[in-house]
């Protein structure tokens, strides 16, 4: 018998469950075992870890029995959800994700969008009635498959990004400020013009038939497993480089075919200081990249989702309650909104910071979803985390007397009080962190991406202009125990002249900053510190 490679998920059958999670990832595992317990999740199939390790050790060739496997899952896939790829009438649309068995946030390759080529995007102008939102689905497809399977994302921080340089441009002549007020017409123009930059960077024309789209991106996520920041990332958290990744292809839904659409990210509980209450990042008529990326600052589900989505936020609260229920654990919940139907596209364990590892183990304890024993495991609260609960904290009185240098606020996104001197780009900071193990750096930028891994680690603290609390940089930064402030809108940052300024006030690299992770304060200059509540009570 042939070796499975491929395992479906839908309502009309699902292959796996989560006790699967080695050979079908983390994401892969949880997206099974959610549509096992009835929520609602777009059909799918995930290509197996084992395939990933097959890759690597057959020069990148795929086993035999794959494509076979694959047409199978993908005919199921498009009976579940009505649709087919490619089709003239009623086009499927899929996205292809990575899913390690430990969750790697950001470290490998996404596609979204797979399956648009000339033909279907006029299909799906048409049937969607929303012939902006077709084309605005097609630039971000060709960009994104340009980036991550052509391999033309700028590789240092002085490379051009053809797609941005373009984006940028049209914007500047439209006389506007975002993406999404450009026009039809516009968008169009733009997905000519990247498709020349993929034909001048490249020399091919880009790829228009749906299944070479879709193995194109398989390959790129299973490539993605050896790049740098994952590499980096492994060896940072343990992660054995001979686990491989598995990937998922799932049906496309859409959060931003109007204003009846919204994406997001949601933790159960606080990540960072673990407060029990459903919170996290949306957007309104947008898809999951814009939240994730950090490149958009998101609206708080906490704060306004209910009254702008009464219903879906109703249902979020209610799915929120069944999957912490049933994994004993605090969750991260990736979500759609489509048309006013609430859409899961996964569910993980949260990363969280060692304060709220300590307040969620005790609720969890008092509201007897696990024991006691359970609740001190290293699982639960590992010992490296307890290290942050002694982090120094900012002295009242040194922030009193600071008061005349506060600039501006973000979002708390990691607790904590650092000072030093500001770094723009995370080489840099990598580079003054190996010549001075003992710098002090507070890495600031518009966003981050996952690029950025080894400069952050590098830096006590983290500032962004853009980005919510579930952004790339706030996620990374929760794991590693950083102070990290995001969402800063009010910063102006010019990487050119390394400069940031704020209210009228202009920093320069090398300059020193002060951030507090606990209230989003930042401050120019130094900002005294004092020892942790934790040492001053036991000292």
């Amino acid at each position: 018998m042939a070796e499975k490679y491929v395992y479906s998920f839908g309502p009309g059958g699902t292959d796996g469950d989560a006790s699967m999670r080695n050979t079908l990832g983390g994401k892969g595992a949880n997206l099974a075992e959610m549509t096992k317990i009835g929520l609602p999740v777009p059909a799918g199939f995930t290509i197996t870890t084992e395939t990933c390790n097959y890759y690597y050790a057959n020069d990148r060739k795929y086993p035999a029995e794959l494509k076979a496997q694959v047409e199978k899952a993908m005919a199921q896939v498009e009976k579940e959800m009505g649709k087919k790829l490619g089709d003239d009438k009623n086009p499927l649309l899929v996205s292809c994700r990575s899913g390690a068995r430990d969750s790697m946030p950001g470290m490998m390759d996404t596609v979204l969008n797979i399956g648009l080529n000339d033909k279907t995007v006029e299909v799906l102008a048409k049937a969607s009635g929303n012939e902006r939102f077709a084309w605005d689905s097609y630039r971000r497809f060709v960009q994104m498959y340009g980036d991550v399977v052509l391999g033309m994302k700028p590789e240092k921080k002085t490379d051009a990004d053809p797609f941005e340089e373009l984006l940028e441009k049209k914007k500047h002549a439209a006389g506007v400020h975002n993406d999404n007020e450009l026009s039809v017409a516009q968008l169009k123009e733009l997905v000519t013009e990247f498709k020349g930059a993929v034909k001048k960077q490249t020399g091919k024309d880009f790829p228009t038939d749906p299944m070479e789209q879709v193995y194109g991106a398989v390959g790129a996520v299973f490539s993605s497993w050896m790049n740098d920041r994952a590499i980096v990332y492994r060896r940072t958290y343990g992660i054995p480089h001979e686990w491989g990744t598995a990937v998922n292809v799932q049906a496309m839904v859409f959060g931003n075919l109007g204003d009846d659409c919204a994406t997001g990210v949601a933790l159960t509980r606080d990540g960072a200081l673990g407060v029990p209450g459903y919170c996290g990042d949306y957007l309104i008529n947008a898809q999951g990249e814009d939240v994730v990326a950090g490149i958009r600052t998101p609206l708080r589900i906490e704060e306004t989702l209910a009254k702008q989505m009464p219903k879906a936020y109703d249902e979020l609260n209610k799915i929120g309650t069944i999957l912490e229920n049933h994994y004993k654990d605090v969750q991260d919940i990736e979500f759609t909104v489509e048309k006013g139907k609430v859409w899961m596209l996964q569910t993980r364990n949260a990363k969280r910071t060692g304060f709220a590892a300590v307040r969620i183990a005790v609720d969890l304890v008092t509201e007897g979803k696990i024991s006691e024993e359970e609740a001190l495991t290293a699982k639960r609260i590992p010992a490296d985390d307890l290290n942050q609960l002694l982090q120094p904290v900012f002295d009242l009185a040194g922030k009193k007397a600071a008061a005349g240098s506060f600039l501006t606020k973000g979002i708390n996104a990691g607790p904590g009080a650092a000072t030093g001197e500001i770094v723009f780009h995370a080489d840099d900071a990598e580079k003054k962190w190996l010549a001075n193990p003992n710098v002090e750096l507070i890495l600031v930028r518009r966003e981050t991406t996952p690029e950025d891994l080894r400069g952050m680690k590098a830096a006590k603290g983290i500032l962004t202009a853009f980005g919510g609390a579930s952004s790339h940089a706030a996620l990374v930064s929760r794991q590693m125990g950083k102070v990290c402030i995001v969402g800063a809108g009010e910063l102006n940052i010019d990487y050119e002249k390394g400069t940031v300024t704020v209210g009228g006030k202009t920093l320069k690299e090398g300059e020193y900053l002060s951030i507090d992770g606990f209230t989003g304060e930042v401050f120019a200059g130094k900002v005294e510190t004092k020892p942790s509540e934790v040492i001053q009570v036991l000292i």
